[in-house]
């Protein structure tokens, strides 16, 4: 089974009722998003990280992407903690505010990825991306577009971001 990183635009109102409904016995918030508010972004932010990492280890970029895919804590969405929501391997989905989400749409329309990016060869003969037969560089430039847009819409719409790992 693999794991990806998983994101969902959402309002409060949607998360009151998330979270209204999982007072019900079974704990099931009955989670459902609609389709064009959820990101699947398989685990190209982690491989980005992870370059970002090994090869720039200073870069405040690090911060925004980590802060991308973990969110600011998941007590606000602890009613998420169920089977329904995740399958349980990592940690609970855990909460971007609208004012964060905000803010990283700004951090993110800042970054230039591309100077990193020129780093792959010798990233990739110190051990990354292993078995992975398509170019690096345009999985990782595509990933985080959509990264970018994603946040860009929901902080254009005020919503907040919940993430996760399924």
């Amino acid at each position: 089974m693999a794991l990806t990183q998983q994101l969902a635009r959402v309002t409060q109102r949607y998360l009151d009722r998330c979270r209204e409904t999982a007072a019900a016995p079974d704990g099931d918030p009955r989670w459902n998003p609609p389709p064009e508010d959820l990101l699947d972004l398989d685990w190209a932010v982690w491989e980005l990280l992870a370059l970002y990492r090994r090869t720039r280890p200073e870069s405040p970029d690090i911060a925004v992407l980590a802060r991308c895919v973990h969110g600011d804590g998941s007590a606000p969405v602890s009613f998420l903690d169920h089977a329904e929501v995740y399958d349980r391997i990592d940690g609970p989905p855990s909460l971007l505010s609208p004012a964060a989400v905000t803010e990283l749409a700004r951090a993110l329309a800042a970054m230039d990825i591309g100077p990193v990016l020129t780093t792959l060869p010798a990233y990739r003969r110190a051990g990354g991306f292993p078995g992975f037969t398509d170019d690096p560089a345009a999985y990782l430039l595509d990933h985080f577009a959509l990264l970018r847009s994603f946040f860009d819409v929901a902080a254009a719409r005020g919503m907040a971001v919940v993430v996760w790992v399924d």
